[in-house]
C-alpha cells in the first residue's frame, strides 16, 4: 500500500511540474509627475534569460509586435503615437516566422516603454489600459500574453 501511495503522490507531483505555465516577463507600472498636469507613464518588462519580446515596431508576417492600449479617459489627454522604447534593442533576421527571413526587432533583459499623458484640469484620476506581448527563446515562443494595468495620477 504505501509503494501505491508513493507511485501515486510521485505521479502528482510531476504531473504538477509539468503543467505550471511559463512567465518570463515580470511588468512593473509606475507614474511619473513631471508637472502640475504631465505624466510620464513608465511600463517596465523585467524579461528572464534567454527570453526577450518583440518591439512596437515589428514588421507584419512575424512574431506579434507589442502593444499597450489606454482606455478613454474624459480626464486625460493621451500623447499621440506609439509610447517610446527605451533598452537595448537587437534587430534581425528570423527565418522562423515564414518562408523567408523577416526583420524583427525585440529586447532582452529589460525594456521600458515611456508615454507621456496631460491631465485636463486639477483633478485626481487614474489611466488603465493593457499590455499584449509576445515572448520568445531560441527554440519555442509562448502564446500572446494581455496584463492588464490602472495606475492613479495623484
Amino acid at each position: 500500500m504505501k509503494k501505491i501511495t508513493a507511485a501515486l503522490v510521485f505521479t502528482f507531483m510531476t504531473a504538477m511540474a509539468i503543467g505550471q505555465v511559463e512567465n518570463p516577463v515580470t511588468w512593473s507600472y509606475e507614474a511619473k509627475k513631471k508637472t502640475a498636469d504631465t505624466y510620464e507613464i513608465v511600463i517596465t518588462a523585467l524579461i528572464d534569460n534567454p527570453w526577450h519580446i518583440y518591439s512596437q515596431n515589428t514588421a507584419k508576417g512575424g512574431p506579434i509586435a507589442t502593444e499597450i492600449k489606454f482606455k478613454p479617459n474624459p480626464l486625460l489627454l493621451v500623447k499621440a503615437g506609439k509610447p517610446k522604447e527605451l533598452g537595448k534593442i537587437e534587430t534581425v533576421m528570423d527565418k522562423n516566422f515564414g518562408d523567408k527571413p523577416i526583420q524583427v526587432s525585440f529586447f532582452s533583459d529589460k525594456v521600458q516603454f515611456v508615454q507621456t499623458v496631460t491631465v485636463k484640469g486639477n483633478v485626481k484620476t487614474n489611466i488603465a489600459g493593457t499590455v499584449e506581448y509576445m515572448v520568445c527563446n531560441d527554440s519555442k515562443c509562448l502564446p500572446p500574453t494581455k496584463k492588464s494595468f490602472d495606475l492613479k495620477l495623484q
